[in-house]
């Protein structure tokens, strides 16, 4: 999953924690994990929604200012159907030890 730039940061530090997407179908599984440029989520649900569903809070919740701006940014190509996605940030592991070449 890709966020916006002026999400990453609230994404990494937890305050943000589900995402609003409209596509066409489903493009993450729950329990399945997806990179970002550091560490990475994990998906804990994904729920099909309607339009009247995504109030103010949910898109104070999913780092917006609002409805609008938040379906501004929500719509990924051709798709019509609302999904929201419950997710949690895990931090980049530390690098494990490089292996010695034989």
């Amino acid at each position: 999953m890709v966020f916006t730039k002026r999400l990453r940061d609230g994404v990494r530090r937890g305050e943000i924690t589900c995402s609003v997407r409209i596509w066409q179908r489903p493009h993450v599984k729950a329990g399945c994990r997806y990179r970002m440029e550091e560490g990475a989520i994990e998906v804990d649900s994904i729920t099909p929604i309607g339009l009247p569903d995504i109030t103010p809070q949910l898109a104070r919740e999913s780092g917006f200012l609002g409805v609008v701006d938040l379906l501004k940014v929500a719509k990924h190509g051709p798709g019509e159907n609302i999904y929201l996605i419950r997710f949690h940030y895990l931090p980049p592991a530390a690098d494990p030890p490089a292996h010695k070449a034989k």
